[in-house]
């Protein structure tokens, strides 16, 4: 399953990071939407779940053609994008037990894969 969206981070709650909110709430809010297009159901496990990150327009398309589907090891963290993610389909994630085969790939278009 394909769910055609650019992963974004949950934002750190500061004051001054209130504009990262819009995004955020935009984010789940769409999320949620296609989710429930797809049928998607969360289970005790997170698995097989690949974030794409698009590149940034400054890159070169060498650049771009070097880095594609290759490990993402900038930020976001791995882990924010994963509790953005949870925080969106859930309203309680206590009951997910195990992360299995959970990554962040480069790649010119942002989505968020699942196996």
């Amino acid at each position: 399953m394909i769910l055609d969206i650019i992963p974004i981070p949950k934002p750190r709650m500061t004051r001054n990071s209130s504009y990262r909110y819009i995004d955020y709430w935009d984010y789940k809010d769409k999320l949620k939407k296609l989710a429930h297009e797809n049928n998607l159901v969360i289970h005790q496990e997170l698995k097989n779940i690949i974030f794409v990150i698009p590149f940034p327009k400054s890159y070169s398309n060498k650049k771009k053609k070097d880095l594609d589907g290759k490990p993402h090891t900038l930020k976001p963290d791995l882990d924010n994008l994963i509790k953005a993610f949870q925080d969106s389909l859930l309203d309680n994630d206590s009951f997910i037990h195990t992360y299995k085969n959970i990554s962040k790939i480069w790649g010119y278009d942002g989505k968020i894969i699942i196996d």
